[in-house]
C-alpha cells in the first residue's frame, strides 16, 4: 500500500526482528559477486534481548533509537525490530496561542499533523530532502524521543540524513540532539547507504524514490561511487500535485481536507504503473462508463465522479516525466546513466544488484516495469537482477537498524563529551 503524508498519523508495532544483523566478510578468491552482510540468529519471538554470542558489547549496552526523517514521513523506533514502531507524516502546524503574548511570531504554537480547525496552517519542515523549518524538525524529534525515553532512558540516537545536506545542517542536527534534547551519543547515517545495508549487500545500485526525491546511487563494498550518483527532483509529491490539479482543476486547494483525502485515497488504492502506456490507455479508454466501480470517487454532495485513464496511470510519471511536463530522465534511464558513469568492469556486477526502495516502488507494476526496461532496452546481454523487499518503504530505517549493531561503526558515533570538547576548541 502506498502511504500518503496527508493521512493522519498512525502507529505501527513490529515484531522482534530476525535476520541480518551485520558483519563484513571478504570475498573468496576469484569470487565476483557482491559482498554480503552475514546472517545471525535473532531473538526469539517476544524476546527483547539478542541471543547471539557474537554481538559486540557496544550493541548490548542500550537499545538505539533510530530516526529516519524523510520529506513525507518520519519513521522511528528501537533497533532490533523488523519495522519502525512509529510512522507518521512529517507535518507540523502553527495555530494561534493567546497564552503567549508578545510579537506576532511568538503568538503561535507548533503542533504535529493537521489541525482540522485550522487546516491552512500545516506545512512540511523538510522539502526535497532539505530542512526548511528547524523549529518544526526539533518539535518532531522531541516528540519521538519523549515517547521512547519512557522505557529506554539514556539510549543513543541514530539519525539518517539526505546526501544533499550541507555541513551546516549536520552541525544543526548535532546542536539540537546534544544541547536541546540531551542525548548521550549520536550517529548521522547516509540514507542511501542504509538502504543498501537493508538488502544485505555491500555492492549494487540503490534506487530510492520517496515523497520528495528520487535518487540513484551505485555502491562498491559499502562506498558510494560518486560519478554515478543521480538525483531527480520529481517524486511522490509531484504525483500528488498532478492529481490535485487534474481532479479539482481551478478549485484545487492543497489545504482542503476533502481534496487531501481524495488524492491520498487515489494514490494509495487506484494508481498503478502500466507496462506499456499506449496499450494501457487504449484498454482503459475502451471500458464502458461505470463498468469499473474502483474507478470512481464521490464528492461531498454525493456526486459520483470517474477517474480518467491518465489519473489511474499517474505513476507513469516516474518513467516518462516529459509526458507530465517534468524535467529530467525517467528513473530507468537514470539507473542506466548511473551504471554507465562507473568503470566498465563494474557494470555486470552493478546490473545484477539493483535495489528498489522507497514508497513509490510499492505501486503495482513499478519494479516489473523497471526490470523490463533495464533488461529489454539496455542490458539484454547482462544478467539484471532486482532486489525488492516487502518492507522496502522502510529500507532506510531497516538498514540503520543493522548498522546500530555493528561494532565496525563504533568509531563513527559522537558522544556529548566529544561534541562539547569540539566546541571548546
Amino acid at each position: 500500500m502506498i502511504n500518503s503524508p496527508a493521512r493522519s498519523a498512525f502507529w505501527r508495532r513490529g515484531q522482534p526482528w530476525k535476520g541480518i544483523w551485520g558483519c563484513r566478510y571478504p570475498k573468496k578468491r576469484g569470487q565476483t559477486g557482491a559482498w554480503l552482510l552475514t546472517e545471525a540468529q535473532g531473538p526469539r519471538q517476544g524476546s527483547q534481548r539478542w541471543s547471539s554470542p557474537t554481538i559486540p558489547a557496544f550493541a548490548m549496552a542500550a537499545r538505539t533509537i533510530i530516526i529516519d526523517h524523510g520529506s513525507g514521513f518520519l519513521k522511528a523506533g528501537l533497533s532490533g525490530w523488523n519495522e519502525p514502531q512509529m510512522v507518521f507524516p512529517s507535518i507540523v502546524n502553527y495555530i494561534p496561542c493567546r497564552e503567549n503574548p508578545g510579537p506576532s511570531y511568538a503568538r503561535r504554537r507548533v503542533s504535529l499533523g493537521i489541525d482540522i480547525c485550522h487546516p491552512d496552517t500545516f506545512s512540511y519542515p523538510i522539502q526535497r530532502g532539505r530542512v526548511l523549518n528547524w523549529e518544526g524538525v526539533e518539535h518532531i524529534w522531541s516528540f519521538v524521543l519523549e515517547k521512547h525515553r519512557r522505557e529506554h532512558e539514556g539510549s543513543p540516537v541514530m539519525v539518517t540524513e539526505c546526501p544533499l545536506r550541507e555541513p551546516a545542517d549536520r552541525q544543526k542536527t548535532l546542536e539540537i540532539m546534544f544541547e536541546l534534547l540531551d542525548v548521550p551519543s549520536v550517529l548521522l547515517a547516509d540514507q542511501l547507504e542504509m538502504s543498501l545495508y537493508a538488502s544485505g549487500l555491500l555492492t549494487g545500485v540503490v534506487v530510492d524514490s520517496g515523497y520528495g526525491l528520487t535518487r540513484v546511487q551505485p555502491f562498491h563494498l559499502g562506498r558510494p561511487l560518486q560519478p554515478g550518483g543521480k538525483t531527480l527532483e520529481f517524486a511522490g509529491q509531484d504525483l500528488a500535485a498532478y492529481l490535485f490539479k487534474s481532479l479539482f482543476k481551478e478549485d484545487c486547494n492543497r489545504h482542503n481536507l476533502f481534496q487531501l483525502e481524495t488524492v491520498a485515497t487515489t494514490q494509495m488504492s487506484k494508481c498503478y504503473v502500466p507496462q506499456n502506456l499506449g496499450e494501457a490507455l487504449d484498454f482503459r479508454q475502451s471500458l464502458p462508463s461505470g463498468s469499473d466501480d474502483s474507478n470512481a470517487y464521490q464528492l461531498p454532495d454525493g456526486t459520483r465522479v470517474e477517474l480518467t485513464p491518465m489519473q489511474r496511470l499517474a505513476p507513469e510519471m516516474f518513467f516518462s516525466p516529459q509526458v507530465f511536463d517534468l524535467q529530467g530522465p525517467g528513473i530507468s534511464q537514470a539507473v542506466v546513466d548511473a551504471i554507465l558513469a562507473c568503470e566498465a568492469s563494474m557494470h555486470p556486477l552493478l546490473t545484477s544488484h539493483v535495489m528498489a526502495c522507497g514508497g513509490n516502488t510499492l505501486y503495482p507494476g513499478f519494479t516489473k516495469r523497471l526490470y523490463k526496461e533495464l533488461m529489454t532496452d539496455h542490458f539484454s546481454s547482462s544478467k539484471a537482477t532486482m532486489w525488492v523487499g516487502s518492507n522496502r518503504n522502510f529500507s532506510v530505517w531497516l538498514g540503520a537498524s543493522v548498522v546500530a549493531h555493528l561494532s565496525t561503526y563504533r568509531s563513527e558515533w559522537m558522544t556529548k563529551e566529544e561534541y562539547e570538547e569540539g566546541l571548546r576548541l
